[in-house]
């Protein structure tokens, strides 16, 4: 599978009152990284006609990132490939200790950007998420 890394520094506004980064951050940066990695490697025609939903997540914090900080992001495919119109995305942040903060499991559906219904994901699709 094809994965995409990048870094990100949590923000004053990232921050809860337990002075560490909120896990409705978490999610975001979840839901940002992946679009994210949807646009630097599905081809163009691609991401003209479908938008990506997420139907399920599973997240387990390991440990808390504090204002100032950095992880590293990393996301990659399921290696089970996708189920009709849904798949599988793995991701996990690791801290510049190199240990894992957060990793997390998400579902995501392929919507047809036209019609807003489901669509199923094919080979062409998902094979730039293969390299």
């Amino acid at each position: 599978m094809t994965r995409f890394t990048t870094r990100i520094t949590a923000g004053p506004d990232d921050i809860d009152e337990l002075g560490h980064v909120n896990n409705a951050v978490w999610v975001k940066w979840i839901q940002e990284i992946s679009v994210g990695h949807w646009r630097a490697v599905a081809d163009e025609a691609h991401r003209d006609a479908y938008i990506w939903v997420i139907t399920r997540h599973e997240i387990d914090y390991r440990g808390n990132v504090r204002e100032g900080e950095t992880v590293t992001a990393e996301t990659w495919l399921a290696d089970d490939g996708p189920r009709g119109a849904r798949f599988d995305r793995h991701m996990r942040f690791l801290g510049d200790d190199g240990k894992l903060k957060v990793e997390a499991k998400t579902t995501w559906a392929m919507l047809d950007q036209a019609t807003g219904r489901p669509a199923r994901v094919t080979a062409e699709v998902i094979a730039p998420f293969l390299a």
